[in-house]
């Protein structure tokens, strides 16, 4: 681990104890910290919680809130709720992997955009519904989905 990343590792784990019910707290910080879990701070972790590393891997990846590679600076969610789904989700989806590149789960290669499809955003009325960052677009249409992406870059 290189002496940065050690420095921000130890001022993360300065807030905590060495207790074992920290984990998920933890790795919710050092996510907000590094953007994701790389393998030497889910280590370092393992080891100032006295816990072997497979434990601090399993924990990290049962959660889906936890990413194991980097994200994007922006997040585009996609809602595949049945609201969404009936109004035509799938073509939302299919316009925003068209323009990025991409599919649900990747990130662009500049690490500027991520996709992720959702169960449901609970904004039925609105469907279909996608969520750039925390704005979220109700009645897309793949016109409007080229819009967002041309005006948010």
């Amino acid at each position: 681990m290189d002496l940065n990343a050690k420095k921000q590792l130890d001022d993360i784990l300065s807030d905590y104890t060495r207790d074992s019910s920290d984990l998920i707290p933890i790795l919710q910080a050092a996510q907000e910290r590094f953007g994701y879990l790389p393998e030497e701070i889910m280590v370092g972790i393992a080891k100032f919680l006295k816990l072997p590393p497979s434990a601090v891997y399993g924990v990290s990846t049962f959660y889906a809130q936890f990413k194991l590679t980097p994200t994007g600076k922006r997040t585009v969610k996609v809602c595949r709720g049945t609201a969404c789904h009936v109004r035509g989700a799938d073509r939302i989806l299919q316009e925003i992997e068209k323009k990025l590149s991409i599919k649900p789960g990747e990130t662009t290669e500049d690490l500027e955009y991520s996709l992720e499809t959702i169960a449901c955003f609970g904004s039925c009325a609105l469907a279909p519904v996608t969520v750039v960052d925390k704005a979220v677009h109700g009645r897309m249409t793949p016109q409007k989905v080229r819009q967002i992406l041309t005006d948010s870059k």
